[in-house]
Parts: C-alpha cells; sequence; structure tokens
C-alpha cells in the first residue's frame, strides 16, 4: 500500500496491492478524477433532453450510448488499474491528471456528437486520456515483474484499441466510408475493447479489491443520481419560466425526487463488495453490466428533465414519448440492477418482485393520453416505492424465519 508520509511519495516502485487490504477506500484523487466525469455526464445527459424535448429522441439515443459508452469505459479503465496499482506518487498523479484533461475535452465535443455526428473532440479526448493509461500500464509492467506480461498485454491493446478509434474517426467521421458504416464500425470496436481485459487477465490476474471496486461503483452511482437531480433542477427553470406553479409541474418534481431516492435505496440493498469477494469470476458480468445500469441513470434524468419543464410550456415531444423516456430508463434500471444482484448474491434480493415491476413501469406510458404525464410519473414512482418496501419487508420476514429456524435448531441440539 501507499507509504503513510508524504515526504517519500515522489516515487514509489508500482507493485500490485494486496486484494485483502483492510480499510481500502477511495482516495482524494479518485474523488476528483470522477468529479471530471460529472462534466461530462452533464453533457450528453443534456443532449438527450435537448434531443427528446425536440420530438426526436429515438435520433439521439444512440449518439447518447455512443458517447456514455465512451465515459464509461474510460472510466472503468481508471477504476480497476487504481484498485490494483494505485501508488498515489508524483508520476501516478500526473498521469491521472492527463487522463482527467482528456475526460474534459471528451465532454467539451459531447454537444458535436450528439447534434451533428462530430466525433473528432470526443475521439481527440480520448486519445488523451489513453495515452496517461499506455502510460500507467508500461510503468507497472516494468516494476511489477510479477505481472509484467498482463500489464503489457493491456498497454498494447488499450494502444491498439485507440489508434482503432482514431482509425474510425479519419474513415467514417471524415466521409472517406459511408455513414452506414458508423454504427458496425463502432460496434466491432466495443467487443474488441471489452475483450481486453480478458485476454490480458489470461497472462496472470490483477489484484483488484472487490471493496474498493464495490465501493468505487456505487459513487459513480450517486455522481449519475446527483445529475439526475441537475437534469430535474434544469427542468425546473425551463418550467418555471412561465412564471406559473401548475399542479403537475408539482407532482412532477416531488415523484422525480422520490423516484431517485427509491432507485438508490435499491442499488444499495446489497454489500457488493462481498458478493465480489466471494465470486471474482463474476467480476466481468457485473462490471460490464454496470454500463446499462449507468446510461439508464443518465437517461432517466434527461426524461425526467423534459418531463418537468412540460408542465410549465410546451414542448415538441408528444406526451407518448414523454411517458417512455421515464418508463424505459426505470425499466432497464430495475432489470440490469436485478441482474447484477443475481451475480453476486446467492438469494433473491428484489426477483421476483422486480418483474412485474417492470412489465407495469413498461406498460404505464400507454395511459399517458388518458391520464397525463404527470401521473404517469406518479404511478411509476409509486410502483418503486412499492418495490423497495416489499423488498424490505421480504428480506425482514427471511431474516426472523432464519433466527427461529436457528433457535429452533439450537433447542433440539440442547434436548438430545
Amino acid at each position: 500500500m501507499p507509504p503513510a508520509s508524504t515526504a517519500i511519495r515522489i516515487r514509489v516502485r508500482m507493485r500490485a496491492r494486496p486484494i485483502d487490504e483492510p480499510h481500502r477506500a477511495s482516495s482524494q484523487l479518485e474523488l476528483l478524477f470522477d468529479l471530471t466525469f460529472v462534466v461530462a455526464v452533464a453533457a450528453v445527459t443534456a443532449q438527450l433532453a435537448h434531443a427528446i424535448a425536440g420530438g426526436h429522441g429515438l435520433a439521439g439515443l444512440m449518439p447518447f450510448l455512443q458517447v456514455f459508452f465512451a465515459i464509461w469505459w474510460a472510466w472503468m479503465n481508471f477504476t480497476w488499474f487504481a484498485s490494483s496499482y494505485d501508488t498515489d506518487d508524483v508520476a501516478y498523479r500526473l498521469l491521472t491528471m492527463l487522463q482527467m484533461a482528456g475526460v474534459l475535452v471528451l465532454a467539451a465535443g459531447v454537444p458535436a456528437a450528439v447534434s451533428e455526428s462530430d466525433y473528432g473532440i470526443v475521439t481527440l479526448g480520448y486519445f488523451i486520456m489513453r495515452i496517461g493509461l499506455v502510460a500507467q500500464w508500461l510503468r507497472a509492467g516494468l516494476e511489477d515483474r510479477a505481472r509484467r506480461r498482463t500489464a503489457l498485454r493491456y498497454a498494447a491493446g488499450v494502444g491498439i484499441m485507440q489508434l482503432g478509434w482514431v482509425l474510425r474517426f479519419f474513415l467514417v467521421d471524415t466521409g472517406v466510408l459511408p455513414s452506414s458504416f458508423a454504427l458496425p464500425f463502432f460496434l466491432v470496436l466495443v467487443v474488441l475493447e471489452l475483450s481486453v481485459p480478458r485476454w490480458a487477465e489470461r497472462a496472470r490476474a490483477t489484484n483488484w479489491h472487490p471493496h474498493h471496486i464495490a465501493e468505487r461503483y456505487g459513487l459513480f452511482t450517486i455522481i449519475l443520481l446527483g445529475e439526475s437531480v441537475l437534469a430535474t433542477s434544469r427542468g425546473v427553470e425551463g418550467a418555471l419560466e412561465t412564471g406559473e406553479i401548475s399542479g403537475p409541474f408539482v407532482v412532477i418534481a416531488v415523484c422525480g425526487l422520490i423516484l431517485l431516492f427509491a432507485l438508490w435505496w435499491l442499488y444499495f440493498l446489497v454489500e457488493a463488495g462481498e458478493g465480489l469477494s466471494d465470486r471474482r469470476d463474476r467480476s466481468y458480468l457485473w462490471g460490464y453490466g454496470h454500463y446499462g445500469i449507468f446510461a439508464a441513470l443518465a437517461a432517466l434524468g434527461a426524461g425526467l428533465e423534459v418531463a418537468v419543464e412540460q408542465s410549465g410550456h410546451h414542448v415538441a415531444a408528444s406526451p407518448l414519448a414523454l411517458g417512455f423516456a421515464v418508463a424505459i430508463p426505470v425499466a432497464a434500471y430495475l432489470a440490469l440492477l436485478c441482474a447484477a444482484h443475481a451475480l453476486i448474491v446467492p438469494g433473491p434480493v428484489i426477483y421476483p418482485a422486480a418483474v412485474p415491476a417492470c412489465v407495469a413501469v413498461i406498460l404505464l406510458p400507454l395511459a399517458t393520453s388518458r391520464i397525463g404525464v404527470a401521473a404517469v410519473v406518479a404511478a411509476i414512482t409509486a410502483i418503486c416505492v412499492l418495490l423497495v418496501a416489499v423488498t424490505i419487508t421480504t428480506a425482514a420476514m427471511r431474516a426472523r424465519a432464519g433466527e427461529r429456524h436457528g433457535a429452533r435448531r439450537r433447542l433440539r441440539q440442547v434436548v438430545k
């Protein structure tokens, strides 16, 4: 682990940190690093909200998912590397700052990427981030002899993939290839990106810390929930421009906050660190599955922003589209969260109660034309609150049943 005295942190030999290191928590540098992603996520969420309000939410969805992948994958790369090799010395901090600069450049290019399919600035930001990451892996390869092959595989894989993204920009975005090649090219690169960790770790697994990883994912979840609060507040500002506070405005604003609180509650029902410690082999599915969880939270913020805004003045999106803009992210979040919990927890957490909840949430927008957007948002919120209540009650009943069973078993042993 890094030394306690800052006086000797000019250079610390980069070695794998122990996976059972006690009291491992996110560092101040990691928290600062996350703040740059607040800017990037806010930018992509605002662009999706603009697309939804303009009545072309479906057209804005794919650019949103593409840019969000770049944001999420950059965060993932740094997070898992830091869990294994955080030395917190001068070189490590400077290379982290370089990656932060890349995130900010990427965030600056989000509006052009989403609205005009111009990924030039996003590609540049991504390139800057990957330079820092490749340098970190090369350093790990030089200084950690036991895992040198793994580190060099990571460095090679990340470097080659970055060349692929640059090639995509020059071939697709500049018009060398038809625009129809853009999405297939992107999907191929995504599959290859996701394959790099599996390929690199075959040489020897890195020493990521399960409780540290669980905390980092939890913190990023809170960041995305905070972004949804920010997006909703932007919608409130837009609605208040009319100078009137209507009943639907109050309902959507209040229910939006309650909904986000319920989703937060459901995420933290599970102590993920224990599950990841016991099932390290499932970390890939658990970690990769969070792309959908995180994207759903960001998309929900955009949907809530437009739903609040339309209560004050007219937007181009239809009520049905606004209902689905809230319902689809919530349903996706619940389904993917249920799957993530199932990967690392032996017993059900919110399943099977999540199944009817997802179905009900998806079907509710069909009634938007009759009951209105505010009523649909309120009903979705009520379903999520009920899901929290059912989950907590069921867990408490299981715990009491387990205690009674244990007491009876101990009594039988005493009698014998």
